[in-house]
């Protein structure tokens, strides 16, 4: 399963958050929270099913999402009749993401998913999560192939990595999107890796049947395999 696209900006309401407490204040209505928290598994909705999840009627739904798709926070699509709803960019996943982070400082229960497969691995919108991104920016750091103050900077020697593993690195250098960044992670509480680097990266390990992202949820589960593929990486 491919990531999702990028969003154009056409036919969508520019955001502008100058004032960030109505921004705050879309986001922490229960019903548009729950909504969101579904559209964070990186798949577009429609509003029957984005109503099932916040447990409102369909007029309700359209209430909240005429909010949220005016105040910028998600975008919709069409296609013939049917209208999809997805988060407007990849900025709002990612404080989507880390709020899930603060609201769980201080609690007693467990930080994180309560799901196993959700801790071990789970998409982060379009990228590597859970114990094996950890993993993953971890050994590529320790490899040298991501280096720099912020540690994500690409050296020589990780584009040629990358290329082997059959990413263009050119190609996403010129893209639009932060070419790699760190992403705080939910149950880790270290970083695993972001940006278009990390889109790519769980994009070929989906297209090397490493791995699969489980049906209905956002965890993603590696073969035997895929586990081996992966680990080998980092022993030639």
């Amino acid at each position: 399963m491919s990531a999702p696209a990028p969003f154009p900006s056409n036919g969508w309401p520019m955001r502008q958050h100058s004032d960030f407490s109505q921004l705050g204040a879309l986001i922490a209505d229960p019903a548009r929270a729950r909504m969101l928290s579904a559209l964070l598994q990186g798949e577009a909705l429609t509003a029957t099913e984005l109503a099932l999840e916040a447990g409102v009627s369909p007029s309700t739904a359209s209430s909240h999402l005429t909010r949220l798709v005016s105040g910028g926070v998600i975008a919709v699509e069409r296609q013939g009749r049917h209208r999809y709803f997805r988060l407007f960019d990849h900025e709002i996943a990612t404080l989507l993401e880390q709020l899930h982070v603060i609201a769980s400082r201080g609690s007693s229960m467990r930080r994180g998913p309560s799901d196993p497969a959700l801790r071990i691995a789970r998409v982060c919108y379009d990228h590597l999560a859970g114990e094996r991104g950890v993993w993953l920016l971890d050994r590529l750091r320790a490899a040298k192939f991501l280096t720099g103050r912020d540690g994500c900077a690409l050296s020589a020697e990780g584009e040629a990595f990358f290329i082997r593993m059959g990413i263009d690195v050119e190609e996403l250098s010129n893209a639009r999107r932060t070419f790699a960044r760190t992403c705080l992670d939910w149950s880790e509480r270290r970083h695993h890796l972001g940006g278009a680097l990390g889109a790519a990266i769980l994009d070929r390990i989906f297209a090397l049947r490493w791995a699969r992202r489980d049906r209905m949820s956002r965890a993603i589960s590696f073969s035997p395999h895929g586990e081996r593929a992966l680990r080998q990486l980092f022993t030639r």
